[in-house]
């Protein structure tokens, strides 16, 4: 853990999640410091976008807890979970937009559907979110209309419409161009200094971490295997870290899933 303790706005302790037969998190203990940006990093498969859906309360818990500011999330009725949820904003990786729907409109559900505002207010709140992304000129195009990167920031404002308090970014730089990757690193530090919430990157973009992040998890293998600062973490002597950060190929994760010998496999018949 960090040393926030007494200042961290989300908390897993000892959380482990069990999907049928398969443990993806195990003993889970990580903390995200209040107004701060935390990276959580790891190969593919490690459980990185399985930490967001805890937090959500989209995926149950086996063991351990979850708080998320004064509420323990695996405590929480529907009803309650669901009002907890209205103060978290969440970009998807695929930015998850309604291809029917002009980039407004988009913006717009949310607000549509969990307030009571006038449509001239909702308008106003609208152009604000889209012209903080740079995207205002951009409101009665479709997705089609619009690059990927465009897309992602459409999505970012309509995270944002609801005024979160705390954003969770699942991989926001996958399929990212380097000009679209550096306004959407760029955008989600100033969207957290500016707003002073609370923000969780699941990301595998090393490279660009230090840019954008206070804190940082690395996991493999169902657990944290190393956190600190992004400087801290080059420090650190783990061969897992030193596998990850350099982008090597061989090391401790493997390249191959579990299966079972290679060559009984091919000739066993079935």
């Amino acid at each position: 853990m960090n040393d926030n303790k007494n200042n961290n706005r989300i908390e897993l302790r000892g959380v482990t999640v069990q999907l049928g037969d398969r443990v993806v998190l195990e003993g889970m203990d990580l903390a995200v410091p209040e107004g701060k940006v935390t990276a959580v990093m790891g190969p593919s498969g490690s459980g990185k976008t399985t930490v967001l859906k805890a937090i959500t309360g989209q995926v149950p818990i086996s063991a351990g807890e979850i708080r998320v500011g004064d509420v323990f999330v695996n405590q929480l009725s529907a009803r309650k979970l669901n009002d907890m949820r209205r103060n978290i904003g969440m970009l998807l990786q695929n930015g998850a937009l309604f291809t029917d729907l002009t980039s407004f409109d988009n913006v717009a559900l949310p607000l549509r559907e969990h307030t009571r505002l006038p449509e001239t207010l909702i308008r106003k709140v609208v152009l604000t979110k889209l012209h903080a992304v740079g995207l205002r000129g951009a409101a009665e195009l479709y997705p089609r209309e619009l690059s990927g990167g465009m897309n992602r920031r459409i999505a970012l404002a309509r995270a944002l419409a609801l005024d979160p308090n705390i954003m969770l970014y699942d991989e926001p730089f996958t399929g990212l161009d380097p000009i679209s990757m550096g306004a959407a690193v760029r955008l989600i530090r100033q969207i957290n200094d500016v707003l002073g919430i609370t923000s969780v990157v699941v990301t595998h973009d090393v490279t660009e971490v230090p840019r954008f992040a206070d804190y940082c998890y690395i996991i493999s293998d169902r657990k944290v295997v190393a956190q600190g600062t992004p400087a801290e973490l080059e420090n650190i002597d783990d061969g897992v870290v030193h596998q990850f950060i350099q982008g090597l190929p061989d090391g401790p994760v493997p390249f191959h899933y579990p299966a079972p010998d290679y060559t009984r496999d091919l000739l066993e018949r079935h």
